[in-house]
């Protein structure tokens, strides 16, 4: 008799005990040794002593990262019928003038006035702060549970981290310190400097006063061509390459909206400070979302389908009032109360939901957080942002934002070119609205250089927001806010607006942009985390619970023995399993059956087939899941279908168990 056994490490009474992922807590290090070992990325030049901020994904990282973005191109692309860009890296001076970018595309920035080391000011600040108050909980006995920070891999000798010190505070500066940390994305530049000196905040290794905070722009400048005349920057994201291609994608969506471009590429920030691993980079992979609506309509037309979705929202007036409350709700209560803005935003947040739930991450530890005042865009109407729990705290991994006419509005300005939408009328029609008319001489004497862009800007509003600079005027002056992020003010003198009657045949207006954008570095290392555990007899069994539908590989195939037939046996199985696209992996080692599972434990490899004589014999072979270690056992062809069907997730694992028998752990072949 031989038997078939699988795995030596189970035994069919282990198979009905429950899986215990919390027996071990959560163990960073442990963490990071596996995915350097397992090279899923390393710091990039490595062996030349590495650049800060920039990291190379291995064969595990790599393919990790391509399936999540697989289930993206599927999960928006294809089902909701989006067309897709691939646009240049390389981005004109010009165009990122026009959008903003080389004027406000920046963060602020402190020093230390000695040494001169640079720090992010608001960074900085929260890690001070945070800091104290664990101190404050260690002198009061209370358990801190905010993890430490990782160290700039760069840096790690120099100890850069801000250590707590256990010093009681009052009650009254606990609380103020709280209610800092809830608004800590809502300070200015100058009120970051305030903090700064009220706190007596200082270079937490040296201990030397800082200065003021300034601006640093996040762009990499390069120069196009070899006389360098060309200026141009490396792009700090995707949508600017949406937007100067719209007239050609509204032409091929036959002039109609609403609709949706996507792209999925490379961008590059210069960050000033990049630590926290693949959390803050200066190249990363982003995929963006340009979804193009009536400022009239906003409503999806599948937002019923999302309209139940519970969505754990941090809305901006509880964190502009100190709090972090968190408010359960669903998305179409959310739209409903006017907390989320508009049905096309809300469906976008929904879906989101969705899909990181899908590709594994912990809804528990996902949170939207409105934008407040100070951090929103000055052109956006609402902007809320999938922030994602991990060792590093709550982190920004994907943006949804309405941009209002923005982007299309400038643009056009700049290039006199029309990026509108017109709509024939079913019958023609009176419409009431709002003429603009300028005194010529005194306008082009008042604002000089600037006078095109305010006219064009007047021009272009709707007529709600004219209504409102009317209004003003009424009472002596209003101001506009232009392309260029300044504030112009006006007289009645200048410009004057009247309400005027006219007859429509064709209705003409600019697009509202949805934006929903995801940063999938960040994304993908939280997932690492939410899905990394030890196995109860043994801490040092780490496995990572990734969904078969983004693992790297799907399946292992091993055989019992070093016995050539079986070995032609496994390598005949992964040709078969790679034919019909199941990504497997043959390990022939020498090493234990028990040995080869918990190294693709650690791979997150959700599948495990083993044959032996019996397979020789019989045709057939054990399949193992992996977090429960349970295994069945059925004809090899049928095991592969199976495996096939798992990893396409048309049944699960309870539907296998259906298809093929129960392994009990003995399997009798004939001598």
């Amino acid at each position: 008799m031989v038997s078939q056994s699988a795995a030596s490490t189970s035994t069919p009474s282990e198979l009905s005990t429950p899986i215990n992922k919390t027996a071990h807590e959560f163990d960073k290090p442990t963490l990071d040794a596996l995915l350097a070992r397992r090279f899923f990325f390393a710091p990039a030049f490595e062996i030349y002593g590495g650049v800060a901020g920039l990291y190379d994904y291995g064969p595990t990282g790599s393919a990790l990262q391509a399936n999540i973005l697989d289930q993206w191109r599927k999960h928006y692309i294809i089902e909701e019928d989006m067309l897709e860009l691939d646009t240049t890296i390389m981005t004109l001076s010009e165009v990122l003038k026009t959008s903003g970018h080389v004027d406000k595309f920046a963060d602020w920035m402190v020093k230390d006035v000695q040494t001169g080391e640079i720090f992010r000011a608001d960074h900085l600040v929260e890690a001070v702060i945070e800091a104290r108050l664990k101190g404050d909980k260690e002198a009061r006995g209370v358990k801190h549970e905010e993890p430490e920070k990782e160290e700039d891999e760069k840096k790690k000798k120099k100890k850069k981290n801000v250590k707590s010190v256990a010093i009681k505070l009052e009650d009254s500066v606990v609380e103020e310190y709280e209610s800092l940390l809830a608004q800590i994305d809502n300070y200015t530049g100058p009120q970051l400097g305030e903090l700064v000196r009220k706190h007596n905040i200082r270079n937490p290794t040296t201990g030397n006063e800082l200065s003021e905070p300034v601006e640093f722009n996040l762009m990499f400048e390069s120069n196009i061509g070899p006389t360098g005349q060309i200026k141009g920057y490396l792009r700090p994201e995707t949508a600017q390459g949406h937007f100067v291609n719209f007239a050609r994608l509204l032409e091929f969506n036959n002039g109609k909206v609403p609709f949706a471009s996507a792209q999925i590429g490379r961008s590059f920030r210069n960050e000033i400070a990049p630590r926290q691993g693949l959390l803050r980079v200066r190249e990363f992979t982003m995929a963006e979302i340009e979804h193009y609506v009536d400022p009239l309509d906003k409503r999806h037309a599948r937002f019923n389908e999302v309209k139940d979705v519970q969505l754990t929202l941090l809305p901006k007036d509880v964190q502009t009032e100190g709090r972090t409350e968190l408010t359960q709700m669903t998305v179409g209560d959310a739209v409903a109360k006017k907390i989320v803005d508009n049905e096309t935003l809300g469906y976008f947040l929904g879906r989101t939901q969705l899909f990181l739930e899908k590709i594994g991450i912990d809804p528990k530890r996902l949170r939207c957080r409105q934008h407040m005042a100070n951090e929103m865009a000055h052109y956006a109407a609402d902007c809320w942002d999938f922030e994602i729990q991990s060792s590093y705290g709550w982190i920004e991994c994907v943006g949804c934002a309405d941009r209002s006419a923005y982007d299309l509005t400038v643009h056009s300005v700049r290039t006199k070119q029309p990026l509108r939408v017109q709509q024939k009328l079913d019958e023609p029609k009176k419409v009431e609205k709002l003429d603009v008319q300028f005194d010529a001489k005194k306008f082009g004497m008042t604002f000089k250089k600037d006078a095109t862009l305010i006219k064009e800007t007047l021009l272009g509003l709707e007529k709600d927001k004219l209504q409102c600079i009317k209004d003003e005027l009424a009472n002596g002056k209003s101001s506009v806010k232009c392309a260029d992020g300044k504030s112009y003010e006006i007289t009645p003198d200048l410009v004057k607006i009247d309400p005027i009657t006219v007859t429509e045949h064709m209705r003409e207006f600019t697009p509202n942009v949805i934006e929903p954008s995801f940063g999938i570095g960040r994304i993908l290392y939280s997932l690492l985390e939410h899905s990394y555990w030890a196995r109860e007899q043994d801490k040092a069994r780490g496995v990572l619970s990734l969904p078969s539908i983004v693992a790297p590989m799907k399946c292992l195939i091993v055989t019992i023995s070093q016995d050539p037939e079986l070995r032609a046996k496994i390598h005949e199985i992964s040709r078969k399993m790679r034919r019909i696209g199941i990504a497997s992996r043959v390990d022939d080692s020498s090493a234990s059956i028990g040995k080869k599972y918990a190294r693709n434990d650690e791979l997150g490899t959700p599948f495990g087939c083993t044959v032996d004589f019996a397979s020789i014999k019989n045709d057939t072979m054990t399949l193992r899941e992996r977090d429960s270690t349970n295994q069945l056992i059925g004809k090899i062809d049928d095991v592969i279908e199976v495996v096939d069907q798992l990893v396409k997730g048309t049944i699960d694992w309870s539907g296998a168990s259906q298809r093929l028998e129960p392994y009990s752990g003995v399997q009798d072949v004939e001598e």
